[in-house]
């Protein structure tokens, strides 16, 4: 479909509405429909970040704010931000508040944290049992001499015992770090040595694509590499482990029942919370740190605003440690909602298997990707007709865009009119900058707003503000949630090159720094977006910009097509070369009747010039570790310029070479 779908008006009061009533009330602003809600927001930042502290009585955690708009935000400069001067917090208290009220009620009894693994093995972690066990995981922690500020690292895949384990070192004010298993210990010895861990959480293994996966060795292998370690808890069995690196001791004791109640620790808002780190696929992987207070507000007003999560919730977003999803998954148990942690291949046996888990758990608000929804439309599936799915309420995707024929697909084969939240920010800030929004009529292919306190903007390169027309996201105030720092840069210099140091700012322009992002966006004169790709792998023929989502929307919505991949060589003498790279589905050939259909497609949907110079059929296409496609440094080695790239940070390091031939067996 290209128009409107999903509901403008939910059956339930949501809690925008009631925020939206709240803000009236205490700010005397009346507001008609989202858009002046949002132009509120980012006009009054500091009222509006106050107003979402009231909202969720984070009195309640932190005592009373003080009045004035410098208690909110004391200095807007970015980068260097300063929140909340004086607040102290942590981020345990504004989860483990849900299980203390529900106190001894049977809701009590109701799951926080639900974990399935590919062969469908369940566990279970109640709201009353959760606060227990974070306290006993906390105090094995103090025992082992963790305390406030120490790192605390996990080599996990996505279980509920993760959760627990980083729950337990927050609220002791140490700081997390998670790697999800897929990494070979090296990979993840690249980024978690840089923190110089005290203590390590690793599995023994775990279940993928129908094999169980041993990874006994491999995690001793990343515990010999981290200098410092004196703890190892083991989820699984702790005995295959070799002594002398350090204290090695079960999961099982390490939240045996009967040690210290939990007690979280408060910290500054801006105290480190965790460490997340950039794909490192050139260079070094930069590691991001968060502080506690603007994460717990930026998840709350994007989980419990937006997506209209709560208590009566069960939110599933497939994801895994290495990935910001699994610390935005963790928002929805600041919402008193139920987690659901999956544990293994999102199409084993099959493309059905997570529409499964939705069904079996009553998933209401579903996260995933927009892979995951191509393969399943590519398998026929209907996962409506076939699967319970009447408590589901919203579809959410990120990762990548999501193109406009999947939104058609949902409506057709999921649900009629079920929202479908396309989201897109990133690791760097931890939440998405733009998304669906409970309420707001969504429009196929389309972001359907710049969520609230986000002063999200699109511009020309002499800083035009644009409407309707292609330019380069930038952010133009400071969002609670963007980084305390990098690790391991005090003069805060990596920082600042990598979304400040523009062709924007300094003297010369005399302007206040903004964050240039790296996507091209358009923003519609509806005040919805459309993202079409990162700004720094433009294709760029004949000096006219194109982004590449553009064309991946049109190539990958053809049946025989299970991914794509364009790409814009500059070659000598002003030549410029554009193949399309595409993967494909069963025993399909890229002969010259495919050939032809996609550029018929791709000249009908979107221009001349957006028709590559020649299709390729691939033996794959590379990503990050967590999907990204690597464009960028792709491009480089198609031109033959050097470029340093990790192998440890590829799916496939293998396609490395592959593509690497093609860039020298190409004539210019």
């Amino acid at each position: 479909m290209s128009g409107e779908t999903g509901s403008t008006t939910p059956s339930r009061r949501t809690q925008m509405d009631a925020f939206g009533d709240r803000v009236a009330e205490d700010f005397g602003v009346t507001t008609d429909g989202y858009d002046e809600l949002w132009t509120w927001s980012v006009t009054h930042p500091a009222r509006f970040w106050r107003a979402v502290w009231q909202f969720f009585d984070l009195d309640a955690i932190a005592g009373p704010l003080a009045d004035g708009d410098d208690a909110v935000l004391a200095s807007a400069q970015m980068p260097g931000a300063r929140w909340f001067p004086g607040v102290r917090l942590n981020y345990v208290d504004a989860i483990l508040r849900h299980g203390h009220a529900a106190g001894a009620d049977a809701t009590a009894d109701r799951p926080a944290i639900i974990g399935v693994d590919e062969d469908g093995v369940r566990t279970e972690i109640t709201w009353r049992a959760l606060p227990g066990l974070v306290g006993a995981f906390a105090a094995t922690l103090r025992e082992l001499g963790v305390t406030e500020g120490d790192v605390v690292a996990g080599y996990l895949p996505d279980i509920g015992e993760a959760v627990v384990a980083f729950l337990g070192a927050a609220s002791l004010g140490a700081i997390w770090s998670g790697c999800g298993q897929d990494y070979a210990p090296a990979g993840a010895a690249g980024r978690l040595a840089q923190l110089a861990p005290k203590v390590l959480v690793t599995a023994d293994g775990y279940r993928y694509n129908g094999k169980d996966i041993d990874k006994c060795a491999d995690s001793a292998e990343l515990a010999a590499s981290l200098p410092g370690l004196v703890g190892h808890i083991v989820v699984g069995d702790p005995t295959r482990q070799p002594a002398g690196i350090a204290r090695v001791l079960s999961y099982h004791d390490a939240v045996a029942p009967g040690r210290a109640p939990v007690a979280p620790v408060p910290v500054d808002f801006d105290h480190p919370l965790w460490v997340l780190f950039s794909s490192g696929t050139t260079g070094r992987p930069k590691g991001i740190v968060h502080g506690h207070g603007g994460v717990v507000l930026e998840h709350l007003k994007a989980a419990g605003l937006h997506a209209d999560l709560d208590a009566g919730d069960v939110f599933f977003w497939q994801t895994a440690l290495s990935w910001m999803m699994w610390n935005y998954q963790i928002a929805g148990l600041l919402c008193g909602s139920t987690i659901v942690c999956y544990s293994g291949s999102a199409l084993h046996p099959d493309a059905d298997r997570l529409w499964r888990v939705v069904a079996d758990e009553k998933v209401t608000w579903f996260g995933t990707s927009p892979g995951q929804l191509q393969a399943s439309r590519k398998a026929g599936l209907v996962p409506g007709r076939d699967h319970d799915l009447s408590a589901l309420r919203t579809i959410g995707s990120t990762g990548s865009s999501l193109a406009g024929d999947l939104f058609d697909w949902i409506d057709t084969t999921v649900a009629p009119g079920l929202p479908v939240s396309s989201i897109s920010g990133g690791t760097d800030v931890v939440t998405a900058f733009a998304g669906g929004s409970v309420g707001v009529p969504v429009v196929a292919g389309e972001l359907s707003v710049r969520y609230l306190g986000v002063a999200l903007e699109s511009w020309a390169p002499d800083t035009t503000p644009l409407i309707g027309e292609v330019g380069e996201m930038v952010i133009t105030a400071p969002m609670p949630s963007m980084p305390v720092g990098f690790w391991q840069d005090d003069d805060g210099v990596r920082y600042r090159a990598a979304y400040f140091d523009h062709h924007w700012t300094g003297d010369g322009a005399g302007r206040t720094p903004v964050w240039r992002h790296g996507d091209w966006v358009t923003v519609t004169d509806r005040g919805s977006l459309v993202i079409h790709g990162r700004s720094d792998a433009t294709l760029n023929r004949n000096g006219i910009r194109m982004g590449s989502a553009d064309i991946y929307e049109v190539v990958e919505g053809i049946d025989e097509i299970a991914e794509a991949f364009v790409l814009g060589v500059d070659g000598p003498d002003g030549a410029y070369w554009m193949p399309l790279f595409v993967t494909l589905v069963g025993t399909a050939e890229v002969d010259d009747e495919l050939t032809a259909r996609i550029a018929r497609e791709i000249r009908t949907r979107l221009s001349p010039r957006h028709v590559p110079d020649e299709v390729i059929a691939a033996p794959g296409i590379p990503h990050t570790r967590t999907g990204k496609k690597l464009e960028v440094p792709v491009t480089s080695i198609l031109a033959g310029r050097p470029v340093d790239i990790d192998p440890r940070s590829i799916d496939d390091p293998a396609l490395i070479g592959w593509y690497s031939q093609r860039g020298a067996e190409h004539r210019w």
